[in-house]
C-alpha cells in the first residue's frame, strides 16, 4: 500500500503531466527549477571541466574522496543536468562515503546519438586522470542515466578499459524501442513518464539511428564480462520491463545481479529523498550496496 508521503508526491505530478506542446525551453526550464532545492547540511559542489564536458564534484557530509560514484542525470536524453540532480547526488554522496562526480553531457535535440555516451565515455577516462581507481569506482544514474550507466560499461569493455567496481542503474531506460508489456500494463499507474513523452526523447536522441544499438538500448547488447550490478526500479513504473529485462539478461550471462523492485514506487523516485522517505531508504540501500562492494 501507498504512503501518505508517496500518495502526496503522486497527486502532485498528476496536477503537472506531460503535455506535448511544452517546448524544449519549458522542459529544461522545469528540470533546473530543482537546482534551487536546499541540500543536506555539509554538503559541497565544486564545478569543474571534465576534459571539456560540465561536472561537479559533489561532497555530502561525511564522505571521501578515496571512492568515487559517477553519477549520471536523467531527463530522457533531452533536460536535466548535474545541477539539477544535487537532491539525489548529495544524499548518494552521504550514504556512499564516496565523493560523487556529476557529469553532464549534451543534450537532444541539438545533439543526437552517440553525443551523450561520448561525453560520459570523456568523463570517465577523465576521472581516472584526477586520483579516482577503478577499483575503488561505481558507476550509477536515473532513467536515461540508468541507459547511459549500461551504455558505458558496454564502451569500456570493447575499448579495453578498466571496468568500475560496479554499477548502479536505477529506473533505467534500456530500451528505446519502448516495446515491452509494462509500456502499457503500468501507463496509467505511473504518472511520472509516459510512452508518449518517451516517444519524443527517444525520436530526438536517436535521430534515425537504430534503436536497437547497444549504446543507446543497452538491452541488446553482450552482456557478458560486465561488473556486479545494483538494479534498482519501482513495481509500478512504465519502465519496469526495461530493468527486469535487463537483470534476467545479464544474470544469464553470468553478471552478479542485485536486482531490487520497490514496492509501489515511481519513476525516478530518489529523486524525491527530500519529502519522501522511500526515496532515502533506496539511497540507503545503494550506499550498503557500494560499502559492500568497495569496504
Amino acid at each position: 500500500m501507498a504512503s501518505a508521503a508517496l500518495e502526496k508526491l503522486i497527486a502532485a505530478k498528476r496536477a503537472n503531466p506531460y503535455r506535448p506542446e511544452k517546448s524544449v525551453e519549458e522542459l529544461r526550464a522545469e528540470a533546473e527549477a530543482r537546482a534551487a532545492e536546499p541540500l543536506p547540511e555539509g554538503t559541497v559542489c565544486e564545478t569543474v571541466d571534465a576534459d571539456g564536458v560540465a561536472a561537479e564534484w559533489v561532497s555530502g557530509a561525511g564522505s571521501s574522496a578515496e571512492r568515487t560514484f559517477l553519477f549520471i542525470h536523467g531527463g530522457g536524453y533531452y533536460r536535466g543536468s548535474p545541477a539539477s540532480s544535487r537532491a539525489a547526488t548529495s544524499r548518494l554522496s552521504t550514504a556512499t562515503g564516496a565523493r560523487v562526480l556529476s557529469t553532464s553531457y549534451r543534450l537532444a535535440p541539438e545533439n543526437a546519438f552517440p553525443a551523450a555516451i561520448d561525453d560520459i565515455y570523456t568523463v570517465y577516462r577523465w576521472m581516472l586522470t584526477q586520483g579516482a581507481d577503478a577499483s575503488t569506482c561505481m558507476v550509477g544514474g536515473i532513467s536515461a542515466g540508468g541507459g547511459l550507466t549500461l551504455a558505458l560499461l558496454l564502451k569500456l569493455k570493447a575499448a579495453g578499459d578498466p571496468l568500475p567496481a560496479g554499477a548502479v542503474p536505477i529506473s533505467a531506460w534500456t530500451d528505446l524501442t519502448q516495446s515491452s508489456d509494462t509500456y502499457q500494463s503500468k501507463a496509467d499507474i505511473d504518472p511520472s513518464i509516459s510512452k508518449q513523452y518517451l516517444d519524443r526523447m527517444a525520436e530526438a536522441y536517436l535521430a534515425g539511428a537504430d534503436p536497437k544499438t547497444p549504446l543507446a538500448s543497452p538491452l541488446y547488447g553482450d552482456l557478458a564480462g560486465l561488473p556486479p550490478m545494483l538494479v534498482q526500479v519501482g513495481t509500478a513504473e512504465t519502465m519496469y520491463d526495461d530493468s527486469r529485462l535487463y537483470a534476467e539478461k545479464a544474470q544469464a550471462a553470468g553478471v552478479d545481479i542485485t536486482f531490487e523492485p520497490w514496492e509501489d514506487m515511481i519513476h525516478g523516485w530518489h529523486g524525491s529523498a527530500a519529502v519522501l522517505p522511500e526515496a532515502q531508504e533506496a539511497i540507503d540501500s545503494v550506499g550498503a550496496y557500494f560499502k559492500s562492494r568497495i569496504p
